[in-house]
């Protein structure tokens, strides 16, 4: 039923959509339109830029001291040691 869109269907949806809104409007929506693509596109990418960045800059897994020193965990953005708590032992930090 709605299979293709030919050249006299565009045409008719055109003359609809200047007869609802108006042809002094219709300019600005479509810049409009565009102005909003434009940052979602930019906001994925920008997503994506820093979902690879984390995945590429993964701290290393936790590893365990010497004998008597608690383990510790490289994080956050300058790389520093952070002590990991063990279950059931208390520890004042």
């Amino acid at each position: 039923m709605f299979g293709k869109l030919g050249a006299p269907e565009i045409l008719l949806i055109l003359v609809v959509l200047v007869l609802l809104f108006g042809a002094k409007r219709l300019p600005g929506m479509a810049r409009s339109l565009g102005q909003s693509l434009r940052i979602l596109k930019s906001e994925t990418k920008a997503m994506r830029d820093r979902d690879e960045e984390t995945t590429t800059s993964a701290s290393p897994p936790m590893s365990e001291g010497t004998e008597g020193d608690p383990l510790v965990a490289v994080s956050g953005p300058n790389r520093q040691e952070v002590p990991v708590a063990t279950p059931g032992v208390y520890s004042p930090h």
